[in-house]
């Protein structure tokens, strides 16, 4: 999972650097696992813009991932590792022995060929996946539950991963990726290993066209606006605009957002950094 630089030939290559794909068996994904992805170019239903800096982009489909890893028991081979353009990690398509057939966020290390399984009492080997009472502590995970059997929907990013510190009772708890620590119902499933694409902070885009072929428009910094446009609007000559905010006037750099009554609170035992 390396990166490729290019010479500067042109000025959008110059620091351009992208993934290499080296771990990419297959181009063309799995017709049945496809679903079409409708876009709004940031519009609600009455065609008015409610989200600023979105439009355009190349079109999508949406490849539908198991995130709840539910066939217990039931061996499955790594058939291909693939890209998907709508998550930063990379995806592995499963073909289980019953014929089905299931993409996965694919973990660093899985190879085409391996066999995964999920439930309780097996081995904690990168891609299978178990209740987190039954992983050792110290172990890697990544997909993690937060309630059993409602899927994972932490950790799932390039590179993204939680470390299992104990367990107290029927909770276990994790170093989060922010930096959290966190109490979890050791009933809660999460997959061995680190998620694939740990390389992804280190690309780089080149060109203002990339952005535009994610779907993200220009965006247009709040000094640079007028006084009834933003809060760090006006001024004479090229002022800070102030503390900085949003064009709402919410605080930022350091202006803690989380509500004080929100009732997981009782769940973080050390605050993320």
């Amino acid at each position: 999972m390396a990166v490729r630089k290019f010479k500067p030939v042109t000025p959008g290559q110059r620091t351009k650097v992208i993934s290499s794909f080296d771990e990419i068996t297959k181009s063309v994904p799995e017709k049945s696992l496809l679903r079409p992805m409708k876009k709004s170019g940031g519009r609600n239903n009455r065609g008015k813009m409610t989200v600023r800096q979105l439009g355009g982009g190349h079109k999508r489909r949406y490849r539908l991932i198991d995130f709840k890893r539910d066939k217990d028991g039931i061996p499955a081979k790594v058939a291909s590792i693939e890209y998907d353009p709508n998550r930063t990690a990379r995806i592995a398509l499963l073909n289980y022995v019953d014929g089905e057939k299931r993409y996965i966020i694919a973990p660093t290390g899985i190879e085409v060929g391996q066999e995964v399984l999920s439930g309780k009492g097996i081995a904690p080997e990168v891609g299978n996946t178990l209740p987190l009472g039954d992983i050792p502590l110290g172990t890697v995970v990544h997909n993690i539950e937060l309630r059993p059997g409602a899927g994972g929907v932490m950790a799932r990013s390039a590179g993204a991963y939680a470390q299992l510190v104990s367990r107290e009772g029927k909770y276990a708890i994790l170093k989060m990726p922010s930096g959290e620590s966190r109490l979890i119902l050791v009933t809660c499933r999460a997959t061995i290993g680190t998620v694939s694409n740990s390389d992804h902070g280190l690309e780089r885009s080149g060109k203002a066209g990339r952005s535009r072929w994610l779907g993200r428009r220009p965006r247009v910094r709040g000094v640079a606006m007028n006084p009834v446009d933003h809060p760090m609007g006006g001024g004479e000559g090229r002022a800070s605009g102030g503390h900085p905010r949003s064009r709402t006037g919410v605080l930022a750099k350091g202006f803690k957002t989380r509500s004080k009554k929100k009732a997981s609170n009782k769940f973080i035992l050390e605050k993320r950094k």
